[in-house]
């Protein structure tokens, strides 16, 4: 049960990807802190699933169904959210599968999502932020950015991309007052995957994790707290890695 709080009060945030998982997840966080919501999806059913829950806490919550790969729909955005504080940044696709059947469909589904959409999503709504003197941009990345696994190769690829935007995005913004920090999470059960994490495969990989367990939803509160909230103020182009110290795991 998150705790309220108003850490993030009078703050507006938009959240990409928010009608299910991580997204949602964050959606409901930065709600029990204070935040005024704009919540992004495709799926407007799911979207409003999650808005209902998250007006719970007693804050405005706005519901916005777009393909942020479209650049009509990113437009409409821009529009739409009106003055927005921070950006957590968190659409994303993954196709699993061998390398050598990778299809240009898969790789472009996967790039055109995960790294393109990221950074003009990015773009269109950080001149309402320099324009203000202020915003928190926080990108949702991965430890599959830092390190390798077989069969996701265009997510990888994806998310070491993401890494860079951030980095680059942070050295170029920070002079108009907006932060741009990134969070990796490692290998956190969700209710999409955790029938997978029971198998002889799925425990195998946990034992390979130095704290030997999943992360949960709630580890990623904390440091996605501080790079949303003025909490970071004095950072920007960092990285986290929330992974139950997977990589620094001995090779």
């Amino acid at each position: 049960m998150m705790s309220s709080s108003s850490q993030l009060l009078g703050k507006r945030a938009v959240v990409t990807g928010a009608s299910s998982g991580l997204g949602a997840h964050f959606a409901e966080l930065l709600a029990s802190h204070g935040a005024d919501l704009v919540l992004v999806a495709r799926r407007l059913d799911a979207l409003d699933a999650v808005a209902e829950k998250v007006r719970s806490h007693g804050h405005p919550v706005q519901t916005i169904s777009l393909d942020v790969t479209n650049s009509d729909s990113r437009a409409c955005l821009a529009v739409a959210a009106g003055a927005v504080d921070i950006l957590i940044n968190n659409a994303g696709v993954v196709r699993e599968g061998p390398a050598l059947k990778h299809t240009e469909n898969d790789w472009d589904t996967v790039l055109d999502t995960n790294l393109k959409a990221m950074f003009f999503v990015a773009q269109t709504l950080a001149p309402g932020m320099r324009d203000r003197g202020h915003g928190a941009i926080v990108n949702v990345a991965s430890i599959l950015g830092l390190r390798q696994a077989g069969g996701v190769v265009s997510y990888a690829v994806s998310k070491a991309g993401v890494i860079q935007l951030t980095k680059s995005l942070a050295l170029e913004w920070a002079r108009y007052g907006i932060r741009v920090n990134a969070i990796a999470p490692g290998y956190v059960e969700t209710e999409l995957n955790q029938d997978f994490w029971v198998t002889d495969a799925g425990q195998a990989l946990i034992k390979r994790i130095p704290q030997r367990r999943l992360g949960q939803l709630s580890d990623l509160d904390g440091p996605m707290l501080l790079l949303a909230s003025d909490a970071s103020r004095y950072m920007t182009g960092s990285v986290l890695a929330v992974d139950g110290g997977h990589l620094v795991s001995s090779l």
